[in-house]
């Protein structure tokens, strides 16, 4: 499996335990209305320790697989990141425009800021998986 597969697999991890980790607490703190439930430590937190193992996973990745195994990167390499780049990309537009509706709306905050964690999740979801799709069958091109 190459390096940058790896990668893909272990963002792909990180994120879905981080997201559900965050789900799973917050839908426990929801006690009538939505919008009074306390979500920003719960998001906060699950974003920094998400980007923590990512780094850190993605270190134990690298130096268990050898100097073979190495992060450069072919031509084959970078046309996969950028086809997962481009997977992923769109989810972020997507709630870019999702929470700029919903503000132009005044919803409350707590919908705002959800709906950008979900596009941001889904960015990173969908597009790690094009990524490993990518890998395993070869791009759609």
């Amino acid at each position: 499996m190459a390096f940058q597969e790896k990668r893909a697999w272990v963002f792909v991890t990180v994120s879905v335990i981080g997201y559900l980790v965050y789900a799973v607490i917050v839908l426990g703190r929801v006690d009538g209305s939505w919008g009074d439930t306390p979500y920003v430590g719960v998001m906060l937190w699950s974003i920094g320790l998400a980007i923590v193992a990512a780094i850190v996973l993605e270190v134990v990745v690298a130096a268990a697989g050898g100097k073979e195994d190495g992060p450069q990167m072919d031509q084959r390499d970078r046309e996969i990141a950028r086809f997962g780049e481009q997977v992923g990309q769109s989810f972020v537009v997507i709630g870019g425009v999702t929470a700029m509706g919903l503000a132009m709306l005044k919803v409350e905050h707590f919908w705002i800021a959800n709906a950008v964690y979900l596009a941001f999740f889904l960015s990173a979801v969908l597009g790690s998986v094009a990524r490993i799709v990518a890998y395993r069958r070869g791009l759609p091109w």
